[in-house]
Formats: structure tokens, C-alpha cells, sequence
């Protein structure tokens, strides 16, 4: 605790100084604000014609005589370089940070210095009993896990 002067009088007032044992929750670094030049996926050609095809992924158009290849007035959009993100924001998550996919306990250390930055993934094929360690440590090292409630729930008999 320490103390501080009163201008006015003589008068010294005690600074109490409250330690809280738990690390508080860890946030991103503010940086620049994640900016989607477009969220809507790009329709296949034809997909408005055809059931078969109407809920697939976009496909590159190879017809010679293709108006929308051909990129004629009034046709559907194209993926192009300019759809493309901000290199400063690109992979960074919603939350702010970068992810940084975890196999074991050793490569959690790795992002001690980076906390602020990068979130640890524990990845889809690591054992319910390593993903407890990897947890532990996490919160040792205060750095946050995007998936740390997977393949943690136990089954009731």
C-alpha cells in the first residue's frame, strides 16, 4: 500500500491495492478493423436453372461462347483478385486474434510472447486427455483457446 499527500492539509490517505489471483480474461491487440469486401458466396453458373447443381460451390466457366465467362452486362459476378482482404487483416479471426493450430503442450509455449496475437486451436485429432494438459497450460500461460470445450463432455450412463 502506499501513500499520497493531500494538497489542501497534512492529511495522508491509504491506497489500498486489491491483487486478484486469476489472470484476467486475455483480449486482442486493437489493430484494424476487419473489413469484408464481400460475405455473399459466389453462385455456379446456372444454379438459378438447375436443381441438381442449385446449392454447389462456384466453378470456373470454360464455354467458348459463355456470356458470363465473357463477363457481358447483366451476368452473375466472378471471384476476382479485388474481392481479395486487406493483407493487414487477412486470416485474422473476428475476435481479433490470429489462429496458431496446437498438437501438444510444448507447441503452447511457442505463443507465450504472443498472447495478444495469436490463439491457440488444439487440433481435430488431439486426445480428450492431451487437450485437458494443453488447456492447463493454456490458462497458465494466459493465452486463449478458440475450441477449449470440444471433446471435453463426458457421457452420462
Amino acid at each position: 500500500p502506499g501513500d499520497q499527500r493531500s494538497p489542501r492539509r497534512g492529511v495522508v490517505v491509504l491506497l489500498d491495492v486489491v491483487w486478484v489471483e486469476k489472470m484476467a480474461k486475455v483480449s486482442a491487440m486493437p489493430g484494424k478493423a476487419i473489413v469484408k469486401k464481400r460475405t455473399k458466396k459466389f453462385a455456379r453458373h446456372f444454379s438459378n436453372r438447375f436443381m441438381k447443381i442449385r446449392n454447389t460451390s462456384w466453378r470456373q466457366i470454360h464455354g467458348i461462347d459463355s456470356r458470363v465467362r465473357r463477363r457481358f452486362k447483366g451476368t452473375i459476378p466472378q471471384p476476382k483478385i479485388g474481392y481479395g482482404s486487406d493483407k493487414a487483416t487477412k486470416h485474422k479471426l473476428p475476435n481479433g486474434f490470429y489462429k496458431f493450430v496446437v498438437y501438444n503442450v510444448k507447441e503452447v509455449d511457442l505463443l507465450m510472447m504472443h498472447n495478444r496475437t495469436y490463439a491457440a486451436e488444439i487440433a481435430h485429432s488431439v486426445s480428450s486427455q492431451k487437450r485437458k494438459a494443453i488447456i492447463e497450460r493454456a490458462e497458465q500461460l494466459n493465452i486463449k483457446v478458440t475450441n477449449a470445450g470440444a471433446k471435453l463432455r463426458t457421457e452420462e450412463a
